[in-house]
């Protein structure tokens, strides 16, 4: 419930959630959340959650404040998300707006997470704090679409990423596939990378193009995991993407360890430092969708990026495991050329999945389609 000067509340709010956004890069797997101080009707203090164990966006935002030689009391505090009431790498966020003894806070959603999931707009309101939620509130939640699917589906946020000419071709038939889009376009795809905690492949993309599936076009302090799903393990121990692994770990999903090839591969890697985990369905192919269950409930994984094969791609879209298409389109035919996913035909046009359009960009001269499951 809103009340006051809706305008005002509306600016201070989004200023709050443009602090936010500085936390994209860096505030996995916590949400990213901004906090913004106005008293008198002037700014005063603004924070962004940091690093994993580092200060959230509360604890900053007073901190800046006080360093200016502000006094936050009896200030209005704009927050995008519920200030967390537990103790968790840092004290509760609450704790410290309750001392620092504002007027009003304002927050943009309530925490889907049920250590806190309102109980830090409770111990607000039970220290004489006026509280409003609900501003702004689906920008808030766009802002942090894999915390909430972590914390209310225990799954991750599922992006599948491709670029592809007008006819829907991702490579020659004979692989090439760089570079279909230009520079602007796959910065932009390294913005959405740089994003995830994890950029998911295949076995079959690793021994075919040999990708790095870093971040280098956008400026991060941290490197997303690189999961690799290979069922039968045959990633080349060489491969580009295990450059680099003081900065990212690196993790191979495959569906058995038998023969002697595979325990010897396995046996490498694990020396390496990479991880080697069994998954398998019923089929002897990885379990997509038991792993997407665990790297969200096991390793705490809010987003992840998909770069992949028509293969895989196909095989996640199949099994339901996609949430948001990252469909990159350069303006020119191929003709013959690989498809961008590997689906079986529809008996009937019912059976299709349909996706709503969140948004589009130009990148020239690529365009950017962003789709959302419907």
């Amino acid at each position: 419930m809103i009340s006051g000067n809706l305008q005002t509340d509306q600016h201070w709010m989004s200023e709050a959630l443009a602090e936010a956004h500085q936390a994209l890069y860096l505030a996995n797997p916590n949400p990213r959340v901004g906090c913004l101080i106005v008293k008198n009707g002037q700014e005063i203090g603004r924070g962004h959650t940091q690093a994993v164990g580092g200060p959230h966006a509360e604890v900053r935002a007073l901190a800046h404040a006080r360093s200016k030689g502000f006094d936050p009391t009896d200030s209005v505090i704009y927050v995008t998300l519920e200030p967390c009431n537990h103790t968790g790498r840092t004290p509760p966020c609450v704790d410290a707006l309750i001392a620092a003894k504002p007027r009003k806070v304002l927050v943009a959603m309530i925490d889907p997470n049920p250590l806190v999931a309102g109980k830090g707009l409770e111990r607000l309101q039970a220290a004489g704090i006026a509280v409003e939620t609900g501003l702004l509130r689906a920008e808030a939640a766009a802002l942090n679409r894999g915390f909430i699917s972590r914390m209310t589906r225990g799954l991750p946020w599922v992006r599948l990423k491709i670029a592809a000419t007008l006819d829907g071709k991702t490579a020659l038939p004979n692989g090439t596939s760089q570079w279909i889009t230009g520079p602007l376009a796959r910065a932009d795809g390294h913005h959405w990378r740089a994003q995830a905690c994890a950029v998911l492949t295949g076995g079959g993309t690793v021994k075919e193009d040999n990708p790095s599936l870093n971040v280098r076009d956008v400026i991060t302090q941290r490197q997303p995991w690189k999961v690799i799903v290979d069922s039968k393990l045959e990633t080349p121990l060489d491969a580009k993407l295990f450059d680099g692994m003081d900065q990212s770990g690196v993790m191979i999903v495959c569906a058995h360890l038998q023969s002697p090839e595979q325990l010897t591969n396995a046996k490498a890697f694990r020396e390496r430092g990479v991880e080697v985990i069994e998954m398998p369905n019923a089929h002897g192919k990885v379990d997509l969708a038991k792993l997407l269950a665990y790297l969200a409930q096991e390793r705490h994984m809010n987003e992840i990026h998909v770069e992949a094969g028509a293969k895989l791609n196909g095989s996640l879209l199949r099994e339901d495991c996609v949430d948001e298409l990252l469909l990159y389109y350069a303006p020119f035919f191929m003709g013959e050329g690989l498809g961008m996913t590997s689906l079986s035909a529809l008996n009937a046009l019912q059976d299709r999945q349909t996706w709503d359009l969140i948004d589009q960009a130009t990148f020239d001269p690529d365009i950017r389609l962003r789709y959302q499951k419907t």
